[in-house]
């Protein structure tokens, strides 16, 4: 099964607003119809890649409501874990800055979880979901910079208070696993997982 030819070729939607996960799509010529979830975002789930996942899942089953038998409708949830301490989109510089002190001059965890929802005849439906974790490494920041980078406006609505793919890729020293899970989406693994679920 050629997964990426199966996905031009069927109807794809992104339960997600995201511009980074769209962008990683188009970098592999898959161009999904972008369908934002609005589902709730609580959970009581603490072990991070258990949170992805239960997040991805309602998203993606929240959109495939109004879908067609036939589409796939790809949920995707991300968070950074540092220390045990879960960390989401700060919002604020305030909480920005905050949480780049956390992951200045040491290592934390993105996680991803990506849910893939196929709708079927009569409302019926097939999930499959997976989550992905990349170890980051961070370069000492002084305050300055934790300061200047924390109001650049950059960081209020990412995981962690950072975009690696933006002005942040200069205090990273270096990344364990997939660079696109820690941008928001883990294209290899989630090709892989679309050849498995579907073939």
């Amino acid at each position: 099964m050629n997964v990426l030819e199966y996905l031009k070729d069927h109807p794809v939607v992104l339960a997600s607003g995201s511009p980074r996960r769209k962008e990683l799509l188009a970098q592999i010529g898959i161009f999904p119809q972008i369908v934002p979830s609005g589902a709730s975002e609580d959970t009581r789930e603490t072990q991070p890649d258990r949170m992805v996942m239960e997040l991805a899942r309602r998203k993606a089953l929240d959109v495939a409501g109004g879908c067609r038998a036939g589409t796939l409708v790809i949920g995707a949830d991300t968070v950074v874990s540092v220390d045990g301490e879960i960390l989401g989109k700060p919002g604020t510089p305030e909480r920005a800055a905050g949480m780049i002190r956390r992951i200045s001059g040491g290592s934390h965890q993105v996680y991803t979880g990506v849910a893939l929802i196929l709708c079927l005849e009569g409302g019926r439906t097939r999930e499959y979901a997976f989550a992905e974790k990349t170890d980051v490494h961070v370069y000492p920041m002084d305050e300055d910079e934790i300061r200047a980078y924390a109001e650049s406006g950059e960081p209020l609505d990412k995981a962690g208070g950072y975009g690696i793919q933006g002005r942040f890729a200069a205090y990273i020293r270096g990344i364990d696993g997939d660079y696109g899970n820690v941008v928001g989406l883990p294209l290899g693994r989630l090709c892989h997982a679309v050849k498995e679920f579907l073939g």
